[in-house]
């Protein structure tokens, strides 16, 4: 019998609802809750391929030490001794973990406890420093508490929503459907998108502010000034609720509107238009992401942007209000049990004495944490220096996530004592590790996360663990114990975790504090299980009758009053004669993070399958550089080598590269290792979108692009990047210079035996080579080698690997890179939900299809998650456009 399990999606800080369901042969299919108030059914691509990620292909089955299997007492009493005789022999401070947003609350919650309350160090901080630190900090300076004060709702209210920094159709896309439904409701709600590139949400956008890197302080304090200036200011809010309003007007009187323009690079009659939008609209909602918060002025970013919200009073009503979107599952599950190196547990503050104590007496802990711990930066810097002796990591890849990446895997590769908890074997941190700890992964966890609207919801397990994988809480806890604190860490159950956790956030707060789910405390067992998603604050014994914050005042600063933050521009290029490009890293449509979940689905690799750097036309003229060529990437810290994608949504001078591709994806594509260790002063939050580089092409004598059912190995190329194809793989490659025997090559790297002749050919006048290997009548792998990047129809090329292929002349075809007639080419795939590629989308415009809408019903293109309608209606209006000559 069928078993349907509700539970939640372990991507973005939407959080959405996912109903899984396991067939009896074991089958896992995914859908969309239609009873989650994040996403009421919807999925994005990646949700929707949930399924297709849960295979154990590399997972880790079992505890290692150096390498070699170990059970799990002899693991759990190595970390616990090395723990405990480095924290004896150095003090507590030698000692750090580094955690993740990827962790559910539970497993958060007692890293923290066991750090802070009991080593009697705050050296744990997350990933999360590097997405959302500078919006807590921004929310912490202004309200005196990390508090978002809206929910998802006001987006649709909203006859403004300005998105500032965030590419929310690729990185938010339920959110994004959220607002695209809302607006096709009401067109007379207006959108405006602020980023240096033309993204994909622009699409729905009235106005596109295409504004320099870093230049966002200017562009809201010049708004500030406007606001002051065209009578918008709420006086009655500001004179009740908030404090140093003075302060902030001089600061931005001293910005004139010259100025703003020209540090914004924006025309005035765009600049003018937004100011006048933002000043007549009452409900105004300000979302803003990555773009804002990984900047080296992040934090004035986030209080410029508030402190417009609070001149004007739009802040906790209904369609009004600033809204941190943040970027991981439970981001915010890790801010409310103190994830930060800076904070305490339940939105206590780490350097407040009363704090501190408070904490200390509910967990009884015997050696509190008296000062902030290193942040995430200067957490490896300490481990590169030797200050840190002894590292866990857990649930994240920092050698691929953080800035200067190459001197944090040199750090973690010279740490006396590395601990690494995790899901998958072959990571770039997973292979420092002296001890090697294998976790539960999505489907298998148990817990709660957090959204970015302060929305709790349940991870419920629907799979067995696999072989030893243990929760994360529970490594935690058991360390705990053979450290001596036995006591304070008995759990059984997530559960009791939860009830603890709620239990604290209720403590002595009587509403002083503004996280409170005291109402949860007593939660265990079957009200564990069946708890539904609910928004905080939910305090015992009386009904908060609000979902938003602020709209009456009620700051957490001690007057209770909001403060102001007079914030001033500060000169943003970094770029110079060496390095005369800024680059500009983030996320794609269809890839999380370091891959190691999506890189195992082919369709979610089916959209964008390598590694790119986005550049406008005329900067890739004057660098010599075609489409599809090879770019190199590089600044004084590292360099990286990716594909160019030439397309004039891009700014001249600026170039984008995106984050996620690994040594296990890619040849030489960690784009952090280019990006150096600036942060943010105040929240301590690397700077990932303004960097100084230089790029050149990358100059090689063969590309070549693959096909195969084995997995390649050991691809000696210049370039290479793999990823995973319905029936097997994919693997782009570049070469420096020719082979001896590209069929020995091949035999090699596909695992072909020798026995196996190809069928091909090699043109020595061209420099083509065209090479098939078949095993009877199913294809092992395919190879297409040129002196330009190969024109070989790559979808198609795939699909023959589940073919089969008894007759010759269809192999040679094969060979030849191209269909036959009776098998059109898909073209690269556009909607990664339904497979639909570009060339059957241009077929069906041909057909009378002359809108987005049209396609969707011919093709299903675009129904699904709906982050592909933009590339879609660009692809409609260009073939119209076509036509019309």
């Amino acid at each position: 019998m069928e078993e349907a399990v509700k539970t939640t999606c372990p991507y973005c800080g939407v959080g959405c609802g996912v109903i899984a369901t396991v067939a009896d042969n074991g089958a896992v299919s995914v859908r969309g809750d239609p009873d989650h108030p994040a996403n009421y059914g919807r999925l994005c691509s990646k949700g929707s391929a949930l399924a297709e990620t849960l295979d154990l292909d590399g997972r880790i089955l079992h505890p290692e030490i150096g390498g070699q299997r170990a059970s799990w007492d002899e693991a759990l009493d190595l970390v616990a001794e090395r723990f405990a005789r480095t924290i004896a022999e150095h003090g507590p401070d030698s000692v750090a973990f580094y955690v993740s947003g990827q962790l559910l609350t539970e497993d958060y919650y007692v890293a923290n406890k066991l750090m802070k309350g009991f080593v009697g160090s705050a050296n744990i901080d997350t990933n999360s420093r590097l997405c959302m630190s500078s919006s807590v900090a921004g929310h912490r300076r202004a309200f005196g508490s990390d508090t978002v004060p809206g929910c998802y709702e006001d987006l649709e209210l909203a006859d403004l929503v300005v998105l500032t920094g965030s590419n929310l159709a690729w990185c938010h896309p339920v959110l994004y459907q959220r607002l695209a439904a809302a607006k096709a409701k009401r067109p007379e709600m207006k959108v405006v998108v602020i980023d240096p590139r033309r993204t994909m949400t622009a699409d729905i956008a009235d106005l596109h502010l295409a504004i320099r890197p870093d230049a966002d302080v200017a562009l809201f304090v010049g708004l500030f000034s406007h606001l002051v200036a065209n009578n918008a200011v709420d006086q009655n809010y500001v004179a009740a609720h908030t404090a140093g309003f003075p302060e902030v007007f001089a600061a931005s009187a001293a910005v004139s509107f010259g100025e703003v323009l020209e540090r914004t690079g924006l025309p005035a009659m765009q600049l003018r238009e937004f100011y006048r939008l933002f000043t007549a609209t009452e409900k105004v909602v300000t979302c803003y992401s990555q773009g804002v918060n990984q900047s080296s002025s992040g934090t004035d970013k986030v209080n410029a942007i508030l402190n417009c919200h609070l001149a004007t009073g739009r802040i906790g009503r209904p369609g009004m209000g600033p809204f941190s979107l943040t970027g991981q599952p439970n981001a915010m599950g890790g801010r409310e049990v103190g994830g930060l190196a800076n904070m305490l547990a339940a939105h206590m503050a780490i350097e407040n004495a009363e704090d501190r104590d408070r904490v200390q007496r509910f967990w009884r802990s015997p050696a509190m944490a008296e000062k902030p711990g290193l942040k995430a930066v200067d957490l490896f810097q300490a481990v590169a220096d030797g200050r840190v002796r002894a590292l866990w990591i857990m649930a994240t890849n920092p050698v691929v996530s953080m800035p200067d990446a190459d001197a944090v895997e040199a750090a973690i590769k010279g740490c006396p004592f590395v601990v690494v908890s995790d899901i998958l074997k072959d990571t770039d941190t997973v292979r420092h590790a002296d001890v090697l700890l294998p976790s539960l992964g999505w489907g298998e966890k148990d817990g709660t996360v957090t959204n970015s609207e302060r929305r709790i919801s349940r991870q419920r397990p629907f799979l067995a663990a696999p072989g030893e994988a243990r929760a994360d809480w529970w490594q935690l806890a058991e360390v705990a114990r053979r450290m001596g604190f036995a006591e304070a860490f008995t759990y059984a159950a997530p559960a009791e975790i939860f009830s603890e956790h709620a239990a604290l956030s209720a403590f002595e707060n009587a509403g002083s504090r503004d996280f409170d789910i005291g109402a949860h405390a007593r939660l265990i067992g079957q009200a564990y299980e069946a708890l539904a998603p609910f928004q905080w604050p939910q305090p015992a014994g009386r009904a908060r009758a609000e979902s938003r914050f602020f709209a009456d005042g009620g700051f957490y600063h001690a007057d209770g009053k909001a403060r102001f933050v007079a914030v001033r521009p500060v000169d943003a290029d970094r770029t110079c004669a060496d390095y005369p490009f800024t680059l500009n890293t983030g996320r794609i449509r269809d890839q999380w993070h370091t891959m190691t979940r999506t890189g195992k689905s082919a369709r979610l690799s089916a959209h964008i399958a390598e590694p790119f750097a986005e550049l406008h036309p005329r900067d890739a003229i004057e660098l010599g550089v075609g489409n599809a060529c090879l770019v190199e990437i590089e600044s004084p810290r590292g360099k990286a080598v990716v594909r160019a994608l030439i397309t004039e949504r891009q700014a001249r001078g600026s170039i984008f590269v995106p984050m996620h591709w690994t040594d296990q994806f890619a040849a030489n594509a960690r784009i952090d290792a280019v990006v150096p260790a600036i942060t943010d002063l105040v929240s301590g939050q690397p700077a990932s979108k303004n960097v100084a580089v230089a790029a050149r092409r990358f100059k090689v004598a063969h590309y070549a692009f693959a096909v195969s059912h084995a997995k390649p190995t050991e691809a000696d190329a210049a370039y290479w990047a793999l990823a995973k194809a319905d029936g097997g793989w994919r693997l782009e490659l570049a070469f420096a210079g020719p082979v001896e025997n590209w069929a020995d090559w091949c035999r090699r790297v596909f695992s072909i035996p020798k026995t196996v002749e190809p069928l091909g050919y090699a043109d020595a006048q061209t420099g083509d080579v065209r090479l098939a290997f078949f095993d009877g009548t199913r294809l092992l792998a395919a190879f297409f080698l040129a002196c330009e990047p190969v024109a070989v129809a790559r979808n198609w090329a795939i699909a023959q690997l589940g073919a089969e292929h008894t007759n010759m002349r269809k192999r040679f075809g094969l060979v030849a890179g191209r269909p036959g007639a009776d098998k059109p080419d898909p073209g690269a795939t556009i909607c990664a939900c339904f497979g639909v590629g570009v060339n059957q989308i241009v077929a069906a415009v041909r057909s009378g299809c002359h809108s987005v809408e049209a396609v969707g019903v011919a093709l299903n293109a675009g129904t699904n998650c709906g982050s592909c309608r933009a590339e879609i209606r660009g692809i409609v209006d260009g073939c119209l456009a076509t036509a019309a000559e």
